[in-house]
């Protein structure tokens, strides 16, 4: 990229006023990072990190007040500040060298030329650096030969790598991430100090290293995260119930998968059918109840028999231990990893209508995502195995649309409620009114009867009946009926 193309590169309006700013101030200043790298990509960045030799904070000061910005984030202990300009945060901080304790990830923070904070970057592409002043506006400084790495698509640390990688630990993980977004490879020497120091991610917080995850999860293809995740020994110390899945078992000419190297592949695949982060862990986290259930015998060879039902378990613990949120999501990631055996279950054998129904009742809303989650858990080789699947889940799909149709099954609620049942029987709430409610749901699910109030209150009273109950009041009958029907 020639300098008249750079120049052209640094057209936003932050740059305009940076520029003048530094000049009347007889300051200097630079962008670098990740825009820069991603000016020479051609890719768009929302993410502007500017140095400066003097102080980061009272140029983001100027500048906030030079456009008018109310709000802007004050770290004096980092010497940075941070603000927001339209749809770009743009991020000031003071040159600067930092030095590390063995015991601590926190750094001591003095003030440093533009080849100190150059240093301190995590990757050679990260710490090119262009001028922001008039005379030298768009000029290249890249010490370390970031530009050829870009273009060698490889990742490599300004400093020796133990100690970009012992300094911060983090940077370990933040490799792997950029070599699964940007599709680089990671340098031999680098990689290697990725496994010397893989032990040493234990003292970032969960919190850091999940923003991560999340960028790999969602990257164009995660596998290549996840794979380098496990072979550098990083995966099993946030997450061993994934790698865990590594390795093939033989014994007596039987053997399984490699059931992380499935998981891998059907993250990749989820991926390719959907960008919701939350079905990328259900893909992940799927297969976990795997290594506790595996049992081998002589007549079937290995198997996994109720790895789902574990797997689900599962989930909650993990979602704790990495600050992950407690919330819908888990219950999302939860239920999704319980259930992905069913639809595959359906396929096998001739779909009935209850089958469905049950699917349709016990997956809600979730049950599109269900789907892709179960298609992309097909990763054979054997095409005609494949091709037999997809055939059977269309199927699958056909009949939940036509039972959705006509039963409105999914997420319903039984149409006799709990005081209906109390006031017809004239009883207190108890083990008899839960008796009939669950009834009332399996019947129409079994398809017993109609999923609407008149054949629910018919049944109730055949139920009740059973149970020795006798109807005392039928005003219920009438006045529920309307709200059944809406």
């Amino acid at each position: 990229m020639s300098y008249l193309d750079m120049k052209k590169s640094l057209n936003h309006p932050i740059f305009q006023v940076v520029s003048d700013m530094v000049e009347a101030d007889d300051l200097t200043a630079f962008a670098i990072g990740g825009y820069v790298r991603d000016i020479f990509l051609g890719r768009p960045s929302k993410d502007i990190d500017i140095v400066v030799l003097g102080s980061g904070i009272e140029l983001a000061k100027r500048v906030a007040h030079k456009l008018n910005i109310k709000d802007i984030a004050v770290y004096k202990n980092f010497g940075t500040a941070m603000l927001h300009y339209k749809d770009v945060e743009v991020e000031f901080v003071g040159a600067r060298r930092e030095s590390y304790r063995s015991d601590s990830r926190k750094p001591v923070v003095e003030n440093g030329t533009l080849e100190d904070d150059q240093k301190r970057r995590d990757f050679t592409i990260n710490a090119m650096a262009l001028c922001l002043n008039k005379k030298h506006y768009g000029e290249l400084t890249d010490p370390f030969n970031g530009l050829k790495d870009l273009k060698n698509r490889t990742l490599r640390t300004p400093l020796d790598p133990q100690q970009t990688f012992s300094d911060d630990p983090l940077r370990m993980i933040r490799a792997v991430r950029f070599a699964s977004q940007l599709n680089f490879r990671i340098g031999d020497k680098t990689y290697q100090a990725i496994v010397a120091n893989a032990k040493r991610i234990q003292i970032v917080s969960n919190e850091r290293i999940m923003d991560e995850v999340h960028k790999i999860l969602l990257s164009p293809k995660p596998s290549v995260g996840l794979i380098h995740m496990e072979k550098t020994g990083l995966l099993k110390e946030f997450l061993p119930e994934v790698a865990s899945l590594k390795g093939v078992e033989v014994r007596e000419d039987f053997k399984h998968k490699d059931n992380f190297l499935h998981t891998a592949k059907v993250v990749d695949n989820v991926g390719k059918m959907s960008d919701k982060l939350w079905l990328r862990w259900a893909a992940l986290l799927h297969d976990i109840g795997k290594p506790p259930t595996k049992r081998f015998s002589k007549e079937q060879g290995w198997t996994f028999h109720g790895h789902d039902y574990v797997g689900q378990k599962m989930v909650p613990e993990i979602f704790r231990r990495l600050r992950l949120p407690m919330n819908e999501k888990m219950k999302y990631v939860r239920k999704l990893v319980a259930l992905h055996l069913r639809p595959i279950a359906l396929v096998d054998e001739e779909v009935t209508d209850s089958a469905i129904r049950r699917l349709l009742f016990d997956a809600g809303s979730d049950v599109e995502d269900l789907m892709l989650l179960c298609e992309a858990d097909i990763t054979s080789k054997n095409d005609k195995k494949v091709r037999r699947y997809i055939n059977n889940f269309r199927r699958v799909r056909k009949k939940m649309k036509e039972i959705e149709e006509k039963d409105r099954i999914r997420n319903f609620q039984p149409p006799i409620k709990g005081e209906t049942i109390m006031n017809t029987f004239n009883i207190q709430p108890g083990k008899n009114v839960g008796i009939i409610k669950n009834a009332i749901k399996e019947a129409i699910l079994d398809g017993k009867i109609s999923n609407n109030y008149n054949e629910a209150y018919g049944f109730m009273l055949e139920k009740g009946k059973e149970l020795g109950l006798t109807p005392v009041n039928n005003r219920d009958r009438q006045a529920d009926t309307s709200e059944s029907q809406e």
